[in-house]
């Protein structure tokens, strides 16, 4: 289910970096407001996750068995779009060829942060600071700033939440992915995606 959540979420990113690109706050927003609405039924999904006692959650987890969140070459190209490039992870994921050239194609395109800045440079290049300080005449690029800083948000709280349903599941063990499980997901937590974006506030 998470993987066709993945796919979904690839397809309004992408929209709505190229309605940034285009010039398009309007749209920018209404895109990235559904990544938003997507990224909440995700969060909610860990819940019934949860509803599993640990004996149960262990005979499901054999059945899934080598797959896991570490392995998923769609969640590495939602953080590649949004700006988080590791070239690491095309080593350390299982890839066909095909999944290896889309990840290469993510590596090296436009992220939301370059769209981001093709708008800005479209409405003269204010800084953040002025953007925040003249709303009356920069308003839809202050929208637009604020549903990419949710996608952030909404991203942190579900790998918050993904790493709580590890532990409460799996305790210390380690990921089926590779990885060293909880130990791993929590170094994730507190990655941001437009640090610029929270830095703003502490210049308001």
């Amino acid at each position: 289910m998470y993987e066709l959540w993945f796919k979904e979420l690839l397809h309004e990113l992408d929209a709505a970096r190229a309605a940034m690109s285009a010039g398009d706050a309007y749209w920018a927003v209404r895109y990235l407001h559904r990544v938003g609405a997507i990224e909440g039924v995700l969060v909610a999904q860990v819940g019934v996750l949860e509803t599993m006692r640990p004996q149960d959650f262990l005979v499901f987890r054999s059945e899934l068995a080598p797959a896991s969140g570490f392995q998923s070459v769609q969640f590495r190209a939602i953080e590649f779009v949004s700006g988080l490039r590791d070239r690491s992870y095309l080593e350390r994921l299982e890839l066909n060829e095909s999944e290896r050239a889309m990840l290469e194609r993510r590596l090296v395109e436009p992220s939301l942060w370059d769209g981001w800045g093709d708008l800005v440079r479209r409405h003269g290049s204010p800084t953040l600071q002025q953007i925040a300080a003249d709303r009356d005449r920069y308003g839809e690029l202050f929208e637009v700033a604020e549903a990419l800083l949710d996608h952030d948000e909404a991203l942190g709280l579900w790998r918050f939440r993904h790493v709580q349903m590890v532990e409460r599941q799996l305790g210390s063990k380690s990921g089926t992915g590779g990885s060293t499980g909880a130990s791993y997901l929590r170094t994730t937590i507190d990655k941001k995606l437009f640090p610029e974006l929270w830095a703003l506030r502490s210049a308001l």
